[in-house]
């Protein structure tokens, strides 16, 4: 009989996961692992934390990080990126759907008479900055040929592409990114303004009598260029609480959305690419949401789930990157500054700014000159506050992907405050802690950073949790019990 000993063929981080089941507090480790539902990129804290009950002194409950399996807390990271954890994305998408079809159908704090609000779903689209390739269908689904006169398929990475790079609009694309963000805030103060205009008023007169609730999330087009989806409901003047009246119709919505989309405009001065004029593009959509548990595609569950869905994505999705490019020791400068004002290179990035060369992205050569133009405009005094070559893989992108009116709906941070005074509860519980309030115990604790991640044994455990979680997942979504 021969005995072979995996710690001398297997790889280093089944070595790893070897070491970790032998270890004696493993079932300690696992449960940590486990709770995190599959994050991929944990926080690792070091501290403690003691309860006492504050009548007698006596500690109810001690806790140190020192007595984990691997020395340190775990706390799920919370990125909302799908690219970066699967995991925590799925559960931001959980609270933005919830968020917005509080908005559209009441709950969490919103009542259900809010569906009947006037309600519409819009799209607002860039312009074109040169002909791209693209995937035409016909009215009938059929496929046309692209301008290049070849029938692209739906993975084809030619897809978003310029036809001719040469010509290409780059700092154009590359500047609308960066005042995406404008345009929308522009968007929402003069549709207020078209609104009051539509319905004979004052602004102040409509002010009165009701009130304009958004809440919007962005997406990347195939072509690198950000796009806005939104939720606009007409409210009373005291917000969801209060319906507006009779005469503020979805129909008065609808064309004062139309006519503002076609009027704003962000004009940008350079002496680098003169003078540009920023707009949103000519597709510009907009359309009636229908009431739940109709069959309209615009049903107030559709909506919530399509806004969710790309509330996780980024500019990755355009196969662009999902991390900064700038280089932290010299925050992307390229050197430092003594304090008698002497430039000193920095030897991170060799004075470049750049934590990676781009000849070295693993990104196609249209993303790759997005990237290019964001650094080289970013480096011009005039573009200094866009801060362009700090999003770079943003590709000029450095707005919020998500948000919303004040009174449109609850909040994420409510949401994640429900969920953690649950998970506290159940702590209290599961430690045997007294069921007391805060005038009769006291926490006191002290945390620091430790670090990021795994080890490679527990990183193949928290793979297999996700998979695990996610295959139940499907099953329930198909019907299975």
């Amino acid at each position: 009989m021969v005995t072979l000993d995996l710690r001398h063929v297997a790889s280093p981080a089944v070595r790893d996961l070897l070491n970790l089941v032998n270890h004696p507090d493993f079932d300690r480790a696992q449960q940590q692992i486990e709770r995190l539902g599959g994050c991929t990129e944990p926080v690792r804290l070091t501290g403690h934390t003691t309860t006492v009950d504050t009548t007698t002194g006596e500690v109810l409950r001690s806790y140190t990080s020192s007595d984990e399996p691997t020395g340190s807390l775990l706390t799920a990271c919370g990125n909302r990126r799908a690219s970066r954890c699967p995991a925590c994305s799925r559960l931001y998408a959980a609270d933005t759907y919830h968020l917005i079809r509080a908005g559209l159908s009441g709950g969490k704090t919103v009542p259900d008479t809010v569906r009947t609000h006037p309600r519409v779903f819009v799209t607002l689209t860039p312009p074109s900055f040169g002909p791209v390739h693209n995937r035409l269908t016909a009215p009938g689904g059929d496929v046309r040929p692209c301008r290049c006169r070849k029938l692209h398929e739906l993975d084809d990475a030619l897809i978003g592409t310029p036809l001719n790079p040469a010509t290409y609009d780059y700092e154009g694309a590359v500047l609308f990114n960066a005042h995406a963000s404008t345009l929308w805030a522009r968007f929402t103060t003069y549709l207020r303004r078209a609104i009051a205009a539509g319905l004979g008023m004052t602004q102040k007169a409509a002010r009165a009598v009701l009130r304009v609730s958004f809440a919007k999330v962005a997406e990347y087009q195939q072509r690198g260029l950000i796009h806005f989806h939104a939720v606009i409901r007409l409210d009373g003047p005291d917000g969801s609480s209060q319906p507006p009246p009779p005469y503020a119709t979805v129909a008065v919505l609808a064309k004062a959305a139309r006519a503002t989309a076609a009027r704003v405009r962000v004009t940008v001065t350079s002496d680098a690419v003169g003078e540009r004029e920023l707009g949103w593009g000519e597709q510009f959509d907009v359309r009636e949401i229908a009431a739940f548990g109709t069959d309209a595609e615009f049903s107030d569950q559709a909506v919530a789930a399509y806004v969710a869905k790309y509330a996780t994505k980024s500019a990755d999705a355009s196969g662009a990157l999902d991390r900064a490019l700038f280089c932290r020791p010299c925050q992307g400068r390229g050197a430092t500054v003594l304090p008698h004002g002497t430039p000193l290179p920095c030897t991170a990035c060799d004075g470049t700014g750049q934590a990676l060369p781009l000849s070295r992205l693993a990104v196609a050569r249209h993303v790759r000159q997005m990237i290019r133009t964001c650094w080289e405009l970013g480096k011009l005094p005039e573009f200094a506050d866009l801060k362009l070559w700090k999003w770079a893989h943003m590709l000029g992108f450095r707005g919020h992907f998500s948000t919303k009116s004040r009174s449109y709906s609850t909040t994420l941070g409510a949401l994640r405050a429900a969920r953690r005074t649950w998970r506290t509860e159940q702590a209290r519980v599961h430690a045997g802690l007294p069921e007391s309030g805060p005038p009769t115990t006291l926490v006191v604790g002290q945390w620091d950073y430790l670090g990021s991640g795994y080890s490679p044994g527990a990183a193949l455990l928290a793979t297999g949790v996700w998979h695990r979680k996610e295959l139940a997942r499907q099953f329930a979504a198909e019907g299975g019990c």
